[in-house]
């Protein structure tokens, strides 16, 4: 955890969220590169120019950025933890949701949005519970074991 206390911590947290963002962003492009590279393969000719390639790495260094930054939300001590899960879903599926439709990902349509705003709560939710249950487990199996040390 990051040091408590308000002040501190908000100039704290945006160092940290800048810190994981800047050190994780570098693999935004490598993944529009194995994105475009999987639809080659499968077939599709694309036709990509200069500007497509340059919105898709722009894209997805910003998605890197944000989703590697975004994990500070849940060390804010301050924070309930449905705070911490709205802050960082809600950070994460605007830049998806942004990304998906500037690069004509996803095509500007209503049911298209819906779907793609439901598989993506879905994810989330599912993985963020997971990762809370198996930490919480671990927490108390290490606290059991320091307890019983002590006695």
């Amino acid at each position: 955890m990051l040091s408590k206390g308000w002040d501190c911590n908000m100039n704290c947290y945006v160092k940290e969220f800048l810190k994981r963002g800047l050190i994780f962003s570098g693999f935004g492009p490598i993944i529009a590169g194995i994105v475009y590279l999987v639809i080659e393969s499968s077939g599709v000719d694309l036709k990509l120019t200069g500007f497509t390639v340059f919105l898709a790495i722009l894209t997805t260094y910003i998605i890197a950025f944000v989703q590697a930054g975004s994990s500070v939300f849940n060390q804010i001590d301050d924070w309930s933890k449905g705070k911490s899960l709205f802050f960082q879903m809600t950070s994460i599926y605007i830049v998806y949701i942004g990304g998906y439709l500037i690069n004509n990902w996803i095509p500007y349509k209503t049911e298209v949005i819906i779907i793609f705003t439901s598989v993506y709560v879905v994810t989330f939710l599912t993985l963020w519970l997971t990762v809370y249950f198996i930490n919480k487990n671990v927490s108390k199996k290490l606290n059991d074991k320091l307890n019983s040390e002590i006695e």
